[in-house]
């Protein structure tokens, strides 16, 4: 058995890379939501993924119950004339059990009427459990709350 002791840079450079992917996930999962693509966004989640946020009644569980809601919401905004964008940021990223990885953040919901001004729609902490699957980072678990709403 070899045991391999990494120095301190080596640990930095595996977090900065590991940071880098968080951030482009969020990146194309913010603009595939902010697109309507739910099929596309939903696939971002585990097939068990459960999502919590204070505005529903109960978690939705699995990718079609995500897709779902999703499209109802881009139906919704296309009714009003609005479009909304997700801003998420400040990412605060760490190791979980099992190559699991724990991403609390903060999203600014930006909404915008056709021919209006963008206005600030809601402020929301959220915090991830992502898990390797096929290589690629997907949500297993999402609990958002929103500051307005505390």
């Amino acid at each position: 058995m070899t045991i391999q002791i990494q120095t301190e840079s080596e640990t930095a450079v595996q977090f900065a890379a590991v940071y880098a992917r968080v951030q482009q996930f969020y990146a194309r999962h913010m603009q595939l939501l902010d697109a309507g693509e739910a099929e596309t966004w939903a696939a971002d989640f585990t097939e068990d993924a459960t999502f919590s946020v204070p505005t529903l009644p109960e978690p939705v569980r699995g990718r079609a119950a995500l897709a779902a809601t999703v499209r109802c919401s881009a139906d919704t905004l296309r009714e009003l004339g609005e479009q909304q964008r997700h801003w998420p940021g400040v990412f605060d990223v760490a190791p979980g059990p099992d190559g699991e990885v724990i991403v609390r953040s903060y999203t600014v919901v930006y909404a915008s009427p056709a021919g209006g001004e963008s206005r600030v729609h809601r402020v929301c902490a959220c915090t991830d459990v992502l898990v390797p699957v096929d290589g690629e980072l997907k949500v297993r678990e999402r609990r958002v709350t929103r500051d307005d709403l505390r």
